[in-house]
Formats: C-alpha cells, structure tokens, sequence
C-alpha cells in the first residue's frame, strides 16, 4: 500500500491535497446550480474576465483577491446588463464581456513590469500555496458552502422556476445576485491553485456528472461533491506518479469521470427502452 500513500509522504503534496478538498466543496455545489439553471457559461466567463482585476490591483498594490472579485461582479452585471437591455441573449452578452476583459487584462499585464508569472495566474499553482491562500480560500469555501447548504430550496426554485420564485414571495434579483456574487468568490478561491482557465472545469463538471447520475437535486448535491473531493484528491495523487501538474490532472480525472457517468446514462437508456 506505499504507493498508495507515498505522494503524501511530501508536505507540499498534502498541502496540495488539502487546497484541493477545500475549493472542491463549494465548487461542486454551485456547479449543481449553474448546470441547473443553464449558467455554466456564467462560471467559465467569470473565471476569464478577474484578469485585468488582478492586474490592477496589483499595479494600484491591494490584495489581488479584491481585484479579481470586482473585476468578476463586473463581468456579470454587465453581461446581464447587456442581456436585459438589448436583443442580443445572455450567452452571446457573455462572450463579448467575458472576451473584452481577458483581452484587456493581457494588454495591462504586458504593458507593466511585474514579477507575478502569468502562468501561475491562468493555470494555479496548487504546489505552491502559502498560509494567505489557505486562509482567503478557506473562509470564502466556509461561506460559500453554509449560505448553499442554508438557501439550497431557494436556489432549486430559482433554477427550475423563477416565475413560481417571484410569487411565493422570494426576491428573485436578490437570488441571481447572491449566485453571481458566490461565483466569484468560488473563482477568487480558486485562483491559487488551479488558475483562471481550469476553473471553469471545477464549476461545471461536477455537477454535470451528478446530473447524469441522478435526478433528485439533494442526491445530486451529494454527488457533486463526492465527484469533486474525489477527483481533487485523486488528480494530486496521480500527478506525482505521472510527473504532471495537478491542476490539468484534476481537469482529466473530471473529463474522465464525465465520460464514464454518460456512458452509463446511455447504457441504461437502452437497457429500459429495450425492457
């Protein structure tokens, strides 16, 4: 059984392992939401546009969280903005603003001196987090997964019925708000270790996979997490044997498990539709 807990023998592996476990969990859970709801470009346009947030808050010398997250709710706002107010829709709003900004934000990060590498910042460094990013990510893990787990019936008729929402009384701006402000944080967490471009893996598979497998939204939560914890744990591990970086491991575990979860969905369909 040494192989099995030899990576682990190395104290940056179990940090990484347990960066991993931390961003795993909220993740998954707002990922059961975006799948539900059709955001799942939601998640991939946020975690693009927080560039030029996180140039320029290291240019203006504040914490490049801060930057990443107003840069993220300004992604958001104005894609949803765009979609209420012109006739172009959501997804086409996204791409624009989500686009615009990734570009703006390599334009600033080329124009400045900098001793940040631009790699760290689009794919992580899972291998290298410090106490601050445990404590930025952990807290923001915390929060994220108590406010889903608390207003998870909320969220579910927000995803499935906005209109039915509206009428029993939640605020339904509020909802959308909350969830576009819950992923940029998740994206904010994330940006240690896995990057901008690999976080979007971690915001959509999971819950993807669970929606394969299951159709009742509590079980599906569950899933997504188990998927995530699962394939964050399980990424680290191979990547040592393999000599490959976690944060793309992680992504290939997930792709993986993606396939195998819609193998089995097809091959149960024609096992009930041929009974």
């Amino acid at each position: 059984m040494s192989w099995l807990t030899a990576p682990f023998a190395f104290g940056f592996m179990v940090e990484a392992a347990l960066i991993a476990l931390i961003i795993a969990i909220p993740a998954a859970l707002l990922s059961c939401f975006l799948v539900l709801k059709g955001w799942s470009l939601m998640g991939d346009g946020i975690s693009h546009a927080v560039l030029p947030g996180i140039v320029l808050a290291y240019i203006a010398g504040i914490p490049l969280l801060i930057g990443a997250f107003a840069a993220g709710m300004i992604c958001a706002l104005g894609a949803g903005w765009l979609d209420a107010n012109s006739r172009i829709k959501q997804d086409t709003a996204l791409g624009i603003v989500m686009s615009g900004m990734f570009g703006l934000g390599i334009v600033i990060y080329t124009q400045i001196p900098s001793d940040a590498h631009l790699d760290h910042i689009l794919f992580g460094n899972i291998l290298g987090v410090g106490r601050d990013d445990f404590m930025s990510a952990g807290a923001i893990a915390a929060a994220v997964s108590l406010i889903l787990i608390l207003k998870w019936r909320d969220f579910a008729m927000l995803a499935f019925d906005p209109v039915q929402s509206r009428v029993s009384g939640l605020s339904v701006r509020l909802l959308q708000y909350g969830l576009l402000a819950m992923i940029s944080a998740c994206v904010v967490a994330m940006l240690s270790a896995v990057g901008i471009i690999l976080s979007v893996a971690l915001l959509i598979a999971p819950g993807a996979i669970a929606f394969l497998l299951t159709r009742r939204l509590q079980a599906m939560l569950a899933m997504a997490v188990a998927v995530a914890v699962f394939s964050g744990l399980g990424g680290v591990w191979a990547s040592f044997w393999l000599d490959s970086a976690p944060a793309p491991t992680i992504v290939l575990v997930l792709t993986a498990l993606f396939i195998l979860a819609f193998l089995w969905r097809q091959i149960a369909a024609r096992r009930s539709g041929g009974a």
